[in-house]
C-alpha cells in the first residue's frame, strides 16, 4: 500500500515536470496524454485505496517516509496518514481533476500556452494530494502553500489581461492573511506540545492544552487561529473577496479551484483537527456563525450577478458557508458529505458554463444568451442535473447533504443555533432563485444571441461534453448511494472525533429512515417549499414577467446598490488597507528614509566629517614648533591628570 500511496502523489508531479520542461518539444498531443495518464493512474489507485480502507475496513496507514530535517528533538518528516477521510478526499480530488484535464483539451485548444497550462493543473493536483495525505502540520502547511502558489499562477494565466493580474494578486495577498493566522496556530501547537505530528498532538491534548493564554483558553486561541487559515482558503467572510475574482482565470481552473481542491482545503483541515475543535465551544460557535453569514449573504450576491461564471462562483461561496456551518455544529461527517457531493455538481456547473462560453465565442453575460437548449442539448441536460443538485431537489445528490446540514443545525445546542437555522433555510430559497434565474436566462426564453453568433452555435466537442456526462452521473446518484454508510454506518468514525456534548449527527441518525424515506418526507419540510418558491420566483422574473425585475431594481435602488457593490468589502479594503498601507509607506519613507537615513545618517555623517575637518584643518600648519607646542601641552594635561588622581601609580592609571 505504501507504494500505491507514493504513486498516487507522484504521478501528477511527474506529468507536471514533463509537461513543464519538455512540453513544447513533445508537442500538445503527447503533453496532454502524459499529464492525463498521470492523473488517471492516481484516480484508479485512489479507487483501490477507497476499496481497501473504506469498503474492506483496512488498517489506518500512518507512517513517516522521509526525514526532512531534525532540530534538537524535533523531527520534521514527510509522511502519509491514509484513513477513510483521506480515501474519500483522494477519490473526489483525483476524479474531478481527471475530468478537468480531459475538458482542458477542448477548452484550451487555441491557447498558445497549452502545454504550460497542463503542467500547472497537474502540479495543482499533486499539491492537493500532499495536503490531504499529510500526517503532520509541516507537510500540511507545505501542501497548503503549494496549492495557493499554483492557484496564483493559474488565476493569472492569461497575464495579458490586467484584470487577471489584479485577481491573482488579490488571491495571493488575501490567502497570505489567512495563512499568517494558520502559521501562528501551528506555532502554538509546536510550542506547547513539542511536536508537529497529528497523532502525538492529539494524544497530548488533555494534558498539554488545558491552560490559558492571554486570558483565554489555549485550545480556543489555537483553534481560532487555525480557522483563520481555513477562512482564507475556503473563502469565508471577510476573507472571501479573492474567490469571485478568480473567475478571470480559464474555466477549467475555475472548476478545479471551486469544486474539489483549493476551497475545500479549509473544510478538510477543520475536519482533520476535530479532536482540537471539540474542546472549544467558543471556537465552534465562531465557526458556525461565520459559516452562516457566508452562506446567506454571499448567496444574495449571486442574485445580482450577470456573468455566468460569477453566478456559479457566488454559489460556491454560499455552499462553502453551509459546509462551515456543519463544522460548527460538530457534524464533520455531514460537512465532508456535502464537500463530496458539491465537488461533483459544482465542477459540472463550471464546466457546463465553460461549454456555453465556448459556444458563445467567449461571451459570459447571461443577458446576451437565451434559447440555447435547442443548440446544446447535452450541455442543457447536464446543466439541469447540476442545477437541481445545487438547489437540493429531492433525489439529487445535493438534496441529501444540504438537508442533513439544515437538520444538524436544528438539533444543535450551541448559542445562536436558532438564528443560524433561519439563515440556512433562507439560503435554500436564495440558492434556488439565482440558480434557476441563470438556467432560464441561458437555455430558455427568447434568444438574445447576436445573429452572427447564432449561425455558428452548436454543441461542444466530445472532449468537453464527455466530462459533463461523467460528472452528471455522480451529481444525480452519489448522495442516494452514500448517505447512509457515510453518515451513519461508520465510514468516517475513525477519522473524526465528536464529544458527547455535540451529538447532532447522533440525533440525525435517530430521525433517518433511509434515502427513499427522505424523498417522501421532503414534501412536508420547509426547505422543500422554500426551494419551490425560489424556482417559481426565478421563472416569473426571468421568463414570465421580465419587466417586474426592472421594477424591483428601480424600486429598491439602495438595496440593489449594496448588493452590486458587494457590500463594500472591496471598497473598504481599498480605502483601509491599500490606501492605508500606501500612506503608512509614505510616512515611513519620510521618517526613516528621508529624515533618519538620508538627513541624519548619510548627510549628517558628511556634515560631521566636514565640521571636524574645519576644526582640525587650521591646526595642520606644517610648522615643527607648532607640533612641538601641542606635544608639550598634551604632556602637561596628562601630568596634571596623574597628579590629581592621588596616590595611584602612574602606570596603574
Amino acid at each position: 500500500m505504501e507504494k500505491i500511496y507514493l504513486t498516487i502523489a507522484l504521478s501528477p508531479l511527474l506529468g507536471a515536470i514533463i509537461a513543464g520542461f519538455f512540453g513544447r518539444t513533445l508537442g500538445r498531443h503527447v503533453t496532454h496524454t502524459i499529464t492525463i495518464l498521470g492523473v488517471l493512474v492516481s484516480t484508479v489507485l485512489a479507487l483501490v485505496v477507497f476499496d481497501y480502507h473504506v469498503l474492506e475496513q483496512g488498517a489506518v496507514f500512518n507512517q513517516n517516509l522521509y526525514t526532512w530535517m531534525q532540530i534538537g528533538g524535533l523531527n520534521i518528516s514527510v509522511g502519509f496518514l491514509v484513513d477513510n477521510l483521506t480515501s474519500v478526499m483522494l477519490v473526489v480530488v483525483s476524479f474531478v481533476s481527471l475530468m478537468v484535464h480531459i475538458y482542458t483539451i477542448g477548452y484550451m485548444s487555441h491557447d498558445k500556452d497549452y502545454t504550460k497550462f497542463f503542467s500547472y493543473i497537474s502540479l495543482f493536483t499533486f499539491s492537493m494530494f500532499m495536503l490531504v495525505m499529510s500526517n503532520n502540520f509541516m507537510q500540511l502547511f507545505f501542501g497548503w502553500e503549494a496549492v495557493g502558489l499554483v492557484s496564483y499562477l493559474l488565476i493569472g494565466f492569461w497575464h495579458h489581461k490586467e484584470s487577471a493580474v489584479e485577481a491573482n494578486l488579490k488571491a495571493f495577498l488575501v490567502n497570505r492573511v489567512g495563512d499568517f493566522g494558520f502559521l501562528l496556530g501551528i506555532g502554538l501547537v509546536l510550542a506547547f506540545s513539542g511536536s508537529l505530528d497529528y497523532a502525538e498532538v492529539f494524544v497530548s491534548l488533555d494534558n498539554t492544552f488545558n491552560q490559558t493564554l492571554w486570558g483565554t483558553d489555549l485550545i480556543t486561541v489555537i483553534c481560532l487561529l487555525l480557522f483563520v487559515g481555513a477562512m482564507g482558503k475556503s473563502a469565508q467572510v471577510p476573507l472571501h473577496v479573492w474567490l469571485p475574482g478568480s473567475m478571470e482565470g480559464p474555466t477549467p481552473i475555475s472548476a478545479l479551484i471551486h469544486a474539489a481542491t483549493m476551497v475545500t482545503a479549509g473544510i478538510f483541515m477543520v475536519s482533520r483537527m476535530s479532536p482540537m475543535f471539540e474542546m472549544s465551544d467558543v471556537a465552534l460557535t465562531v465557526v458556525m456563525i461565520v459559516g452562516a453569514i457566508t452562506a446567506l449573504f454571499m448567496g444574495l450576491l449571486g442574485i445580482v450577478q450577470n456573468d455566468i461564471k460569477k453566478v456559479v462562483a457566488y454559489s460556491t461561496l454560499s455552499q462553502l458557508g453551509y459546509m462551515t456551518v456543519a463544522l460548527g455544529v460538530s457534524a464533520y461527517s455531514v460537512a465532508i458529505f456535502h464537500l463530496m457531493t458539491h465537488a461533483f455538481f459544482k465542477a459540472l456547473l463550471f464546466l457546463g458554463a465553460g461549454s456555453v462560453i465556448v459556444a458563445m465565442h467567449h461571451e459570459q453575460d447571461i443577458r446576451k444568451m437565451g434559447g440555447l437548449k435547442k443548440y446544446m442539448p447535452i450541455t442543457y441536460w447536464t446543466a439541469l442535473i447540476g442545477t437541481l443538485a445545487l438547489i437540493g431537489f429531492p433525489g439529487f445528490s445535493g438534496f441529501y447533504s444540504k438537508d442533513m446540514i439544515i437538520e444538524a443545525v436544528h438539533f444543535s445546542q450551541l448559542p445562536y443555533a436558532d438564528w443560524v437555522y433561519y439563515a440556512v433555510v433562507a439560503g435554500v430559497f436564495i440558492t434556488a432563485f439565482y440558480s434557476f434565474r441563470m438556467f432560464f436566462l441561458v437555455f430558455h426564453g427568447k434568444s438574445r444571441v447576436k445573429h452572427e453568433t447564432t449561425k455558428h452555435l452548436h454543441e461542444s466537442p466530445l472532449s468537453i461534453t464527455f466530462p459533463l456526462i461523467m460528472l452528471a452521473i455522480p451529481s444525480a446518484v452519489i448522495g442516494y448511494l452514500t448517505i447512509e454508510p457515510m453518515l451513519f454506518k461508520g465510514w468516517l468514525d475513525e477519522a473524526i472525533t465528536v464529544t458527547s456534548n455535540h451529538m447532532s449527527v447522533a440525533e440525525l441518525k435517530q430521525q433517518f429512515h433511509g434515502a427513499l424515506g427522505m424523498i417522501s418526507h421532503a414534501l412536508q419540510t420547509v426547505p422543500f417549499w422554500m426551494m419551490i418558491g425560489g424556482i417559481v420566483a426565478a421563472w416569473v422574473f426571468s421568463l414570465y414577467r421580465t419587466q417586474w425585475a426592472i421594477w424591483v431594481r428601480l424600486t429598491f435602488k439602495r438595496t440593489n446598490y449594496v448588493l452590486e457593490s458587494l457590500y463594500g468589502f472591496d471598497r473598504f479594503n481599498e480605502i483601509v488597507f491599500v490606501n492605508g498601507i500606501k500612506k503608512l509607506g509614505h510616512i515611513l519613507w519620510k521618517v526613516s528614509d528621508s529624515t533618519i537615513i538620508d538627513s541624519m545618517i548619510v548627510n549628517g555623517s558628511a556634515r560631521f566629517v566636514g565640521f571636524v575637518s574645519s576644526v582640525i584643518r587650521p591646526i595642520q600648519t606644517g610648522y615643527v614648533y607648532h607640533y612641538a607646542f601641542f606635544m608639550i601641552f598634551s604632556l602637561l594635561v596628562i601630568l596634571t591628570w596623574a597628579l590629581f588622581m592621588g596616590d595611584k601609580p602612574l602606570l596603574e592609571i
